[in-house]
């Protein structure tokens, strides 16, 4: 099996629960009327506040595991322990030791290359300026996702202490194509807006919108079946299709250059970004896995063919970009080798959620990229410091 992705599938510790039938308040701010206002009153009485700003209640008892879950916990959000979901945990503290900053790679090597009028072709240069807009417009979407709207509705401490790593990361990556750009003079105007002026980066951010701005609704709560299934979908949507399929054109596109001893900074930068974002995507999965197994009523057979439509649509997405981005070939790649690829993709990301291949026979037309992910091994692929940076700990994908 590839080590390109992992399956990740979560150690699970506990029995499926049946779901819980109160809404969360999902508050965002502080105690007053607003669209995110926290419940007061009876409904908290019956245990629907669920943002760690519920009322203070002394002599309340202690917080056991089995109060915590996922999604619907009426138990107190302001304490961590007892942990109920290790993985999460975990992932938690591989995310502070896998730390990074962007200016502490040295790009003057990459300035002296992108500045040399031969050195790169024209097509070339195409790939690294739409890779690098729609990388910068995506980390931004998935930030203003992730603190407006999944921190709201998933209702687990240990969750939520990764989530707020990811954020950071998010910001982080963020940072890093901005640091990349300035550092080789680019338009920023153009880079950064470009969602808004090439159809194959805007087609992906506006795929993406109706399935964030769903989670974003201020007047949307879980704790019906309805209500549950729409935000596993839109999980779906945002961590097995956003993260785990729109990236990966662009990951092997930037990559092949290192791989030539080309923007070598860059892509350094690159193969960090693409470590994070593996992580946040397997983080991802095991929240949608344990929503599974504690709501198995949600993965019905029609739901998961409507998951299935969503994967196919997103890959066929993600096919036309990379025809855009390469209408002929260039660093020994061609468009065409991406069907396969982004076919071998989905069905990993399929599989990882229990759902069969949708494209049987699907091959990996890039084993390269396995090897540029496994950090383990004692290799500097760069010859920079790929292995040397770390904080307090090996770096790790799992």
């Amino acid at each position: 099996m590839s080590t390109l992705d992992w399956n990740d599938d979560p150690t699970q510790q506990y029995s499926p629960q049946q779901p819980s039938t109160a809404q969360t308040a999902g508050s965002l701010g502080a105690a007053h009327p607003d669209p995110f206002a926290v419940q007061t009153g009876a409904a908290q009485a019956a245990g629907a506040g669920t943002t760690g700003l519920e009322d203070v209640a002394m002599g309340a008892g202690r917080i056991q595991v089995d109060d915590k879950k996922i999604i619907n916990c009426k138990a107190d959000l302001n304490q961590l322990v007892p942990f109920k979901y290790q993985w999460a945990w975990d992932k938690y503290i591989a995310g502070c030791a896998n730390h990074w900053m962007p200016n502490e790679i040295n790009m003057s090597a990459d300035i002296a290359q992108w500045r040399n009028p031969t050195a790169f072709s024209d097509d070339e240069r195409l790939i690294i300026k739409r890779a690098l807009g729609f990388f910068a417009s995506a980390d931004s979407l998935v930030a203003n996702n992730l603190v407006l709207a999944v921190y709201r509705h998933i209702t687990n401490p240990e969750c939520r202490q990764y989530l707020l790593r990811q954020a950071f990361e998010e910001a982080l990556h963020t940072h890093a194509y901005q640091y990349i750009v300035e550092s080789l003079g680019m338009d920023e105007a153009e880079i950064f807006n470009m969602y808004r002026e090439v159809k194959s980066v805007h087609d992906k951010a506006a795929w993406s919108l109706p399935y964030t701005q769903s989670l974003a609704d201020p007047m949307f709560h879980t704790g019906t079946p309805e209500d549950d299934q729409r935000l596993l979908r839109d999980l779906v949507a945002f961590y097995v299709v956003f993260e785990g399929i729109f990236f990966y054109v662009g990951f092997v596109q930037l990559l092949s250059f290192g791989r030539q001893n080309r923007l070598t900074g860059a892509s350094e930068q690159i193969q960090y970004i693409m470590r994070d974002e593996s992580m946040h995507m397997n983080f991802g999965i095991d929240v949608i896995n344990q929503i599974k197994i504690e709501n198995p009523h949600l993965w019905t057979a029609e739901f998961q063919e409507e998951i299935k439509d969503m994967v196919r649509e997103a890959t066929d997405l993600e096919i036309q970009y990379a025809h855009d981005t390469m209408p002929r070939g260039v660093l020994g790649l061609n468009a065409n080798m991406f069907h396969d690829y982004m076919h071998f993709i989905a069905n990993r990301r399929c599989n990882q959620i229990g759902i069969p291949d949708i494209f049987p026979g699907a091959t990996n037309p890039f084993p390269w990229m396995s090897e540029m992910m496994d950090l383990k091994k004692e290799k500097n692929f760069f010859e920079t410091r790929v292995i040397e940076y770390q904080a307090g700990g090996t770096l790790s994908w799992d």
